[in-house]
């Protein structure tokens, strides 16, 4: 695991930190890895991007991503 150490926050950002923690019932230093993580996770790609994309680009959908299930088609 990789460790950073933050020197020279603002004042009230730590206590700010925790308080969000507490909402979310972590702990402030989950709550900042929570943050962190959120922050610098590659931007999703919008409906203009999937329009403009060149034809040759291969796409894949993640239906269980989406929360989806594939069904079993009668016929």
């Amino acid at each position: 695991m990789e460790q950073i150490l933050i020197r020279n926050l603002p004042e009230g950002t730590k206590a700010a930190l925790r308080a969000r923690a507490a909402g979310n019932d972590r702990s402030a230093e989950a709550e900042a890895r929570e943050i962190l993580t959120q922050a610098l996770r590659p931007d999703e790609p919008s409906l203009v991007d999937w329009l403009f994309m060149d034809e040759a680009a291969a796409i894949v959908f993640e239906p269980v991503r989406l929360g989806l299930t594939a069904r079993e088609v009668e016929l």
